[in-house]
């Protein structure tokens, strides 16, 4: 496995974060790091993203940092360029994947039926994101989904919150599972720096009462 792969694996929850103002993000990836998950997900929904993994990369060079909702091969390059250790995205476009590729970052694309995985297992890749993950089924899809195909394992995304998180984990078939909950856009408006490390340290407890994770 990808050693950066591997990180995701041992963090297994990764904040999924949108942000408005660049200037919020090197205090939420403080308090991710306080709460005990050095990880986020920074997603090029906002025009921000660029900068924001630019920053928390420069001050918290320890923290996992990946790119998502990545949708063309210049923003692989602009979240790359960036200092973006992975890429994630909604679905599964080549043009995107064959991007990764080329820099030799670790991508992760959307999937959601036997016909995206296939076509992804094609690109060489075995660690997917599934998503939507609860309106897709959530881990009874999931498990019906991999079971033609053994060597694949997903990161749902997706309606994953604080009460099933610790059941996707538990399967086998699942890498990490991708989250806002700790990251709601409401508590980086606020600033509200405090509870997400308290949420963040609550989802990191989950991580860590899995033995598997050890």
């Amino acid at each position: 496995m990808h050693p950066i792969l591997n990180r995701i694996r041992l963090t297994g929850i990764i904040p999924v974060v949108k942000l408005e103002d660049a200037g919020d993000a090197v205090p939420l990836a403080r308090a991710l790091v306080s709460g005990g998950l050095p990880a986020a997900e920074i997603t090029f929904r906002t025009s921000v993203a660029s900068e924001a993994i630019r920053r928390i990369t420069f001050e918290l060079p320890e923290m996992l940092i990946g790119a998502g909702t990545v949708l063309t091969c210049e923003q692989v390059t602009q979240a790359v360029n960036a200092g973006a250790q992975f890429i994630v995205s909604p679905g599964t476009n080549p043009r995107v994947v064959r991007r990764c590729q080329e820099l030799g970052v670790p991508v992760l694309p959307g999937v959601v039926t036997p016909t995206e995985i296939e076509a992804a297992l094609e690109l060489g890749l075995d660690v997917l994101k599934f998503f939507p993950a609860e309106p897709s089924g959530g881990l009874p899809m999931i498990e019906s989904l991999a079971a033609p195909y053994p060597g694949v394992r997903f990161m749902p995304t997706g309606g994953i919150n604080a009460s099933n998180a610790g059941t996707y984990l538990a399967s086998p078939k699942v890498l990490a599972c991708g989250g806002s909950w700790m990251v709601k856009d409401t508590l980086i408006r606020a600033g509200r720096f405090d509870q997400i490390e308290q949420l963040s340290r609550k989802a990191a407890d989950i991580v860590m009462g899995l033995s598997r994770r050890e």
